[in-house]
């Protein structure tokens, strides 16, 4: 993690300012993997967005390898991604620990086998996959509330606002309609 500095002068004390290590290429040392695992794990920014109660955007931040977060933040990061707080917190540029990214390929394949489910015509393939899915489950049996994978984008629901509430538009860039 970061280190702080604390600066003191006569009766008074200034509060702590966090000190990003540089590391030798002379960019920010890597704090966290979060996006890696996040994308190791197969959820979306807007999903981890909706999960943690922020916008995409502060989700997107505190993905950034050099954002120093709190303690609580990381937890709240764990809860979502479902893994080991441990892999969040390596620095180094190896692989993730060998229990996450077996469960991530397994959530692929089960994604996997309940897309072809969804849109299997004949009984024979339904089958297959229906059976394939059981299987999964009965090995992993979390896998059971995965979805298969978005056909054409991902859909919101009717709570969830689009990006163009994101993105706003002056009313400027309308100009003056004479009202």
């Amino acid at each position: 993690m970061s280190t702080v500095e604390y600066s003191f002068g006569l009766g008074e004390f200034h509060a702590p300012t966090p000190i990003v290590a540089s590391m030798n290429g002379g960019g920010e040392r890597k704090l966290h993997r979060i996006s890696e695992v996040r994308q190791e794990q197969g959820v979306s920014v807007r999903s981890a967005a909706r999960r943690l109660g922020l916008s995409m955007q502060e989700v997107r931040a505190q993905e950034q390898p050099g954002c120093d977060l709190t303690l609580s933040q990381l937890l709240r990061w764990q809860t979502v991604l479902e893994v080991p707080l441990a892999d969040l917190l390596v620095d180094s540029t190896g692989p993730l620990s060998t229990p996450v990214s077996e469960r991530a390929r397994m959530l692929r394949v089960m994604k996997t086998a309940k897309a072809l489910a969804e849109s299997a015509h004949e009984p024979s393939v339904q089958r297959l996959a229906s059976m394939l899915i059981n299987q999964l489950i009965d090995l992993m049996p979390e896998l059971s509330d995965v979805s298969a994978w978005h056909s054409v984008g991902q859909r919101r629901t009717q709570e969830e606002m689009g990006r163009i509430v994101e993105r706003t538009i002056p009313d400027s860039f309308f100009g003056d309609a004479g009202y």
